[in-house]
C-alpha cells in the first residue's frame, strides 16, 4: 500500500490498481468546507497523474458518507457568506468535473447520510454506487434557501427521471437505500456489515479490466449527459442565493433545529 495523502480532510492511498480516497472529517459528518473541497480536488488530480490508477474507491470516514455542506462553518461567515460560498462552490464544481473526467472508474460506498451538494452531489458524480441498507439520501439545497450544485441538477434527472428528481429536490425528503436502488440513483444495496468489502471487491474487479476500453466507455456515457455545461450556471446560482436573507435564515434554522 502506498500512502499518498496520509492526513487532512481527505486521505488517499494506492494498491493494486485502486486508489482509496476517504472523506476525513467524521466529527462533522464529513461536512464540506473550503479546505475539504480543495483536498478532494487535489486527491482527484493525484489520481489523474498516475496511469496505474484503474479504479477509485471513494468513501467517508465515520457514521456518514457526507451530510452536505458544513452549515456551522457557513453560518460563521456572517455577511461574508456570499463570497465564501462562491469560492466553495467553485472548488466543488472543479472537483466534480475532474472526477467525471477521470479515466479511472469511481466506485463509491455510502453509509449513513449522503446529502446536499457534497453528499448527494458526489453520489451523482460517481460511476458506480453501493449503499448500506441503512443509508439515506437527501437533496437538501432548497431547505437552506440554496439550489442544487455539483452537477446534480443535470445528473439526478438523468438517473431517476425529471418528475422524481423534481420531487426529491423540492421536498428534501430522505430517500431510503432500497428506493434509491429501485429508481436508479444508486447501483446496489448491501447489508451494512458487507458494505466496505463489497465496494472494495467491485473496485478491485474493475481494476483488472481493460483500462482503455473502460476509460473510453466512461467518457462516452458522461459525454452523453453533457454535465459540464451545467456546472457554471449552478455555481452562479448558488453564489447568488447564498448572499440572500433566505439562505442565512435557512442555515440558522438548521443549526437551531427549528422551522425557518
Amino acid at each position: 500500500m502506498e500512502n499518498w495523502i496520509e492526513d487532512g480532510p481527505v486521505t488517499l492511498s494506492f494498491a493494486d490498481g485502486v486508489a482509496h480516497m476517504t472523506l476525513n472529517r467524521p466529527d462533522v459528518a464529513n461536512g464540506m468546507n473550503l479546505e475539504m473541497m480543495q483536498a478532494i480536488h487535489a486527491a482527484v488530480m493525484r489520481c489523474h497523474g498516475d496511469p496505474r490508477v484503474r479504479a477509485v474507491h471513494l468513501k467517508g470516514a465515520g457514521k456518514h458518507f457526507c451530510a452536505g455542506g458544513d452549515v456551522r462553518d457557513f453560518a460563521s461567515k456572517g455577511d461574508g457568506i456570499g463570497d465564501y460560498l462562491k469560492e466553495v462552490t467553485a472548488w466543488l464544481q472543479v472537483a466534480v468535473g475532474a472526477m467525471i473526467r477521470l479515466d479511472a472508474v469511481v466506485v463509491t460506498e455510502v453509509q449513513g447520510f449522503a446529502a446536499g451538494g457534497g453528499g448527494l452531489g458526489l453520489v451523482c458524480a460517481s460511476d458506480i454506487v453501493v449503499a448500506a441498507d441503512s443509508a439515506r439520501f437527501m437533496a437538501g439545497a432548497t431547505r437552506v434557501g440554496m439550489a442544487p450544485d455539483a452537477g446534480s441538477s443535470r445528473i439526478l434527472p438523468a438517473l431517476v427521471g425529471f418528475r422524481r428528481a423534481m420531487e426529491i429536490m423540492m421536498t428534501n425528503r430522505a430517500v431510503s437505500a432500497e428506493e434509491a436502488e429501485q429508481i436508479g440513483l444508486i447501483t446496489s444495496v448491501v447489508a451494512d456489515d458487507k458494505l466496505s468489502a463489497h465496494a472494495g471487491e467491485l473496485a478491485a474487479q474493475i481494476a483488472q479490466g481493460a483500462p482503455m476500453a473502460q476509460s473510453a466507455t466512461k467518457r462516452l456515457l458522461w459525454n452523453a449527459l453533457g454535465v459540464e455545461t451545467c456546472l457554471p450556471e449552478e455555481a452562479r446560482t448558488v453564489a447568488t442565493l447564498s448572499a440572500t436573507k433566505d439562505s442565512r435564515e435557512g442555515l440558522a434554522a438548521v443549526l437551531e433545529k427549528r422551522a425557518p
